[in-house]
């Protein structure tokens, strides 16, 4: 079951599993994932399971900074891949098709895929 995982933020560290519902991401309390960063909207973002083709789509609620996905703003509905990373504000969000046990283990997951990508040689 794909999770997510805040991993740069004033709320670093929060994990969560989708399952196959709705979920309203944003700084108002009632959101089901609450950040408090000052430059995400109330109701920020949705991310929701689309049962036709049965991939995670994202949507931007109208908010006031926007959604960027791997650097690049989202205008429209867009579907999650593995490994995606949402900014929304001044925090980023790591969209992974894989459920940990615990926030420790996704946010080592995600540690370790960093490393992966860092290059082994120095470029001078």
């Amino acid at each position: 079951m794909p999770s997510i995982l805040v991993v740069s933020g004033p709320s670093e560290g929060l994990y969560f599993p989708l399952g196959k519902r709705t979920t309203v991401i944003g700084r108002d309390e009632g959101c089901p994932v609450q950040i408090l960063d000052d430059r995400v909207s109330r109701k920020h973002i949705q991310i929701r399971y689309d049962d036709g083709p049965g991939k995670y789509v994202v949507l931007d609620m109208k908010s006031a900074n926007g959604l960027y996905i791997n650097g690049r703003k989202i205008e429209n509905e867009c579907d999650l891949m593995d490994n995606d990373e949402l900014q929304i504000g001044n925090t980023k969000i790591m969209y992974m098709t894989s459920e940990f046990p615990d926030k420790l283990s996704a946010m080592n997951a995600y540690k370790q895929r960093g490393q992966k990508m860092r290059p082994t040689i120095e470029q001078r």
